[in-house]
């Protein structure tokens, strides 16, 4: 009989409906789907710091290990502390718009030779010591800048929109990782389960071998054969058994968690198998140029590049400004010769200006060659991540397509292997069949198995990627595959 495991059944619909339930990092009380709700909630909160720590007695669904890992994960902390920081440039950039006011107090003591004529002042001069106290408050206000300033808050705001969706973009990439490192893990542990099911089928070997040999219908090169067989199963069990282990430390890993394989992931329920896909390429790759963060982000950042020339541009142009000051100024004057009389009186300034670079050496010619050198850089870089995502959504689709036919190429090989198996094992206990025949079927039973848990994982993991190359793992989105309803269905 077809041994058939229904962990990885589940598998699929578990997975895509963790990640896409999956809230980012830093404790936002939303789901954030955009790159300006994620920038948003980067400026607000603040991720976690430390190292995961995983308990090795609870079984962890995937929802958990991905929740796990967008918190503790170094990377996720990194491009969330950027996404701070970008918000934190928007501010500085919207402060130009508002008045600067200093508080300045002066308290100063100044000897003075003040001239003066000589029949006023017997040696044509006098000294004077001026003391004094001065609390000032001055203002700075740009007035008018021809758009420099909104040029450069368009740009910082691009800027921290597309540190949202980089945020995106890490965070998918880490879900990705999380979901193939816990199906490699599922994987792991179905082909352990091959080969202690093909250890089975080659003790059941042997004892027939043996059962012959006592018998005195079979040979003893057959029964040393036969333990052989045995030995190898024994063999790739131990390796299995190894990958097993250190799958689980990937797993470890890939959380943020101290490398160990001192994981124990949930046993899934029976669920049905991905059988087809619910778009055409067509709608897949329109849905990939919606919903791809790297897509968003160079999109802003292109939208900055083109506010970086108008700011490049507003510097040819002058700027109008305001100025002012008011002061209590204190002065108690000592002069050698006459007296000087004390003073506490509010003294005030006020300028409107006008300040037009004329010449600077290049300077502004230069920064505005870069700025649109950046623009066209930003634009060849755009239209390389396009054809970069309609590559891989055509991948994806053609993958999952071919994982498809695999999966049902390699449930026929193993109904097949099994059914020559059982009769060549009966034929031999009878006497029809010589045991390298046995033999010969045992092993295409072994790689059988093997080749069922390939393709299955194969499936599995298709059709994820297929969801992670049009960027949907964190979005809620419908997945892109169905599945087999319980009654066998779509």
């Amino acid at each position: 009989m077809i041994r058939h495991n229904a962990s990885l059944d589940l598998l699929f619909l578990s997975l895509l409906f963790a990640i896409s339930a999956t809230r980012l990092p830093g404790q936002c009380a939303d789901r954030v789907a955009s790159p300006a709700a994620v920038a948003d909630c980067a400026a607000r909160k603040t991720p976690r710091a430390g190292t995961a720590i995983l308990d090795p007695t609870h079984p962890y669904t995937l929802a958990e290990l991905i929740d796990i890992a967008e918190q503790y994960n170094p990377a996720t902390r990194v491009v969330w502390e950027r996404a701070k920081q970008k918000a934190r440039e928007l501010g500085l950039a919207e402060s130009a718009y508002y008045p600067k006011l200093d508080g300045l107090a002066v308290f100063g003591d100044e000897r003075l030779i003040n001239p003066f004529p000589e029949p006023l002042a017997p040696r044509g001069y006098v000294m004077v010591e001026l003391p004094d106290v001065r609390p000032e408050v001055t203002l700075q206000y740009l007035i008018f800048d021809f758009g420099k300033r909104e040029a450069s808050v368009d740009l910082a705001k691009e800027e921290k929109f597309a540190a949202g969706a980089d945020v995106i973009e890490v965070n998918e990439a880490l879900a990705f990782r999380v979901a193939s490192a816990y199906y490699q893990l599922v994987t792991a542990q179905e082909r352990l389960q091959a080969t202690q099911d093909t250890l089975r089928t080659a003790q059941t070997t042997e004892d027939a071998a043996e059962n012959r040999l006592n018998n005195g219908l079979a040979t003893l090169p057959d029964v040393l054969n036969a333990r052989a067989q045995t030995s190898q199963a024994l063999f790739d069990e131990e390796s299995a058994d190894g990958d097993e282990k250190i799958a689980r430390v990937k797993l470890t890993e890939a959380v943020g968690a101290d490398p160990s394989p001192n994981i124990v992931i949930d046993s899934q329920k029976a669920a049905p198998l991905p059988d087809r896909l619910t778009m055409s390429i067509d709608a897949l790759i329109d849905r990939a140029m919606k919903n791809r963060p790297d897509l968003m982000a160079q999109v802003l950042r292109l939208r900055s590049a083109d506010a970086n020339i108008r700011a490049a541009r507003a510097e040819y142009k002058p700027q109008v400004s305001l100025s002012g000051s008011a002061a209590q100024t204190s002065l108690w004057p000592a002069s050698d010769y006459g007296t000087l009389g004390a003073a506490s009186e509010p003294t005030w300034s006020v300028a409107l200006g006008i300040h037009w670079r004329i010449f600077d050496g290049g300077e502004r010619k230069n920064d505005l060659l870069i700025a649109e050198s950046k623009r066209r850089d930003a634009d060849d870089e755009l239209t390389e991540i396009h054809d970069e995502t309609t590559r891989e959504v055509w991948t994806a689709y053609i993958g999952f397509k071919t994982a498809l036919r695999k999966q049902d190429a390699a449930v026929a090989l193993l109904e097949a292997a099994n059914a020559s198996y059982s009769a060549s094992l009966d034929a031999y206990k009878y006497g029809v069949r010589n045991f390298v025949d046995v033999v010969t079927a045992e092993n295409q039973l072994a790689q059988a198995r093997l080749s069922s848990v390939s393709a299955r994982s194969e499936l599995f993991l298709e059709a994820v990627n297929l969801e992670f190359a049009t960027g949907t793992l964190l979005r809620g989105q419908p997945p892109a595959t169905g599945v087999q309803s319980s009654g066998g269905h779509p």
